[in-house]
């Protein structure tokens, strides 16, 4: 069944939002976040002052689902330029104790089950990680780029070739913005 559709934004005082066709971006305070958005020409993205509205005649369910996703990015980078996104992760070792450090754009995970060769995780513009103990803090504005830090990080740790039962070392996810794992 098709039906008109029409999601109302407020955007808050003290943040900035411009619109380019489809690409929204967002400052405040000295940070900025930009995305790019793939819609199809039923949906049309309209601001009005403080407030950014998307707008579909006739839409079907497809569209409808499609507003809603884009509702929420766009939430999300409002969000973040009030309030960091954090994500903490902690460092397990049974086997051989790893050593984990941030250089640059990268996390260095020396000796990893005993191997010489380092693993490395990127680290995405933007971000902070902090290691502390065994503790790791991952911090941003964005919460794409926080999360997908969080992610290389813990794929950078994974257990291959061996049983996951006896070799639980690693880099685990335990919190993220604000919920336990």
């Amino acid at each position: 069944m098709k039906r008109d559709i029409e999601e109302i934004i407020e955007i808050p005082e003290g943040i900035e939002l411009s619109l380019n066709n489809f690409e929204i971006i967002v400052k405040s305070k000295g940070k900025e976040s930009k995305k790019a958005f793939v819609l199809p020409n039923t949906i049309k993205i309209v601001k009005d002052n403080k407030i950014l509205k998307l707008i579909a005649k006739n839409s079907t369910k497809r569209e409808s689902k499609l507003i809603g996703t884009t509702v929420a990015h766009i939430e999300n980078m409002i969000n973040g330029m009030n309030e960091e996104f954090e994500y903490k992760l902690e460092i397990c070792n049974v086997h051989f104790p790893m050593n984990v450090k941030v250089e640059g754009n990268r996390m260095i995970i020396k000796n990893f089950l005993g191997e010489k060769v380092d693993r490395i995780a990127k680290i995405l513009p933007g971000v902070k990680v902090e290691v502390k103990g065994n503790k790791v803090d991952i911090t941003s504005h964005n919460r794409e780029a926080a999360g997908q830090t969080a992610a290389n990080v813990e794929t950078a740790t994974k257990v291959r070739g061996r049983d996951r039962r006896i070799f639980q070392d690693g880099i685990f996810l335990t919190e993220k913005c604000g919920r336990k794992i």
